[in-house]
């Protein structure tokens, strides 16, 4: 039953990839594409637009939406919560925090795009402050789980503490001068354009770590889905465990937040899509489904924010909400049917 939704899902991913390639403010046949993509282009405009904007754009959306997902879906189960994710934890707010310190210690006193001027370097501290705010954050809540069993009290004191980083962020801005500020408030709409060819290696490698300590927490992640006790009685090292998978969603959340901004909606969506979708609870079905539905999310929101043509790109944020909400709101009125019927 898995194998033939994961390749339905990579089907719509890739012919999404596709379209975002050739969708735009200037339209490209699928022919001009391939050309393009092959090297053997004889539009050199058309092989620019292509290789040097839309490529990056379209790769950045396929790898954060897949980040952003895991990201939530690891969080879901470790606070057994379906709330839980880098935004209702506070985790993109931490993120936030850190790039809003890079930002105004490094940021361009002149109204140049920050991202385009920070170089591989800059990128490398952007990620690395993000994803280190983020994973602050889930170290405060973890505090907090070891005394407080109760799950909604839980996800209060992830709202709480995602106010106070908002809180540290507002300052951090008010202090900041208007050029700088408006840099910052740029970032804060969501893009996935702002990552160019250059520092596309750095974006993956930091994905890469994220993905890598994730592979690693598949089997914990079933027992840690059906309680500490019970993985404990399973012989699994539940501390060990459970740090490793949330520094591998603060990675992945952090990194993601640091090169296209706070993307609200994919880490709580695409993990409950891909539940629905799979009827699993089995993470080694769970983590690739939703890896490729944050992917499909993403690149849909992309290709929808070209739509007003002439050069205008609405934001990432809005369009993913109003995409992805009456998806999973779709997937939960029919469980509830179902679940009626029986």
């Amino acid at each position: 039953m898995a194998r033939p939704i994961l390749s339905l899902l990579a089907l719509a991913a890739a012919l999404l990839f596709v379209a975002d390639l050739a969708f735009g403010s200037v339209r490209i046949p699928l022919a001009g594409v391939v050309d393009a993509l092959l090297g053997r282009s004889t539009d050199a405009a058309w092989a620019s637009i292509v290789l040097v904007f839309r490529l990056p754009k379209a790769l950045t959306a396929l790898a954060a939406g897949a980040a952003l997902s895991v990201s939530g879906l690891i969080l879901q189960t470790v606070f057994r919560n379906p709330l839980a994710g880098p935004d209702s934890l506070g985790i993109g707010a931490g993120a936030s925090v850190g790039v809003a310190v890079v930002v105004l210690a490094t940021g361009s006193s002149g109204g140049s795009a920050f991202l385009a001027g920070l170089g591989l370097g800059g990128y490398a501290l952007l990620s690395l402050a993000a994803s280190a705010g983020a994973f602050l954050v889930l170290l405060v809540i973890l505090l907090f789980a070891r005394r407080v069993e109760n799950g909604v009290t839980l996800l209060i004191v992830g709202i709480l503490v995602g106010y106070l980083a908002g809180s540290l962020v507002s300052l951090l801005v008010y202090f900041g001068s208007p050029q700088k500020v408006q840099v910052y408030l740029g970032w804060t709409y969501g893009s996935f354009a702002s990552v160019t060819a250059r520092q596309l290696p750095v974006l993956f490698a930091a994905l890469a770590i994220g993905f890598g300590l994730t592979a690693r927490t598949a089997k914990p992640l079933n027992a840690l889905f059906l309680g500490e006790r019970f993985a404990e009685g399973l012989g699994v090292r539940v501390k060990p465990a459970r740090a490793r998978a949330l520094l591998a969603a603060a990675v992945l959340a952090g990194a993601a937040t640091a090169f296209c901004g706070p993307i609200a909606f994919l880490g709580i969506a695409a993990p409950q899509a891909a539940r629905r979708a799979f009827r699993s609870s089995d993470h080694g079905v769970l983590i690739p489904g939703s890896a490729l539905l944050g992917s499909v999310f993403a690149l849909a929101a992309d290709l929808a924010s070209q739509a007003p043509g002439g050069g205008a790109v609405l934001p990432i944020n809005p369009l993913l909400a109003l995409i992805g909400a009456p998806i999973i709101l779709s997937l939960f009125l029919r469980g509830s049917s179902r679940e009626g019927r029986q």
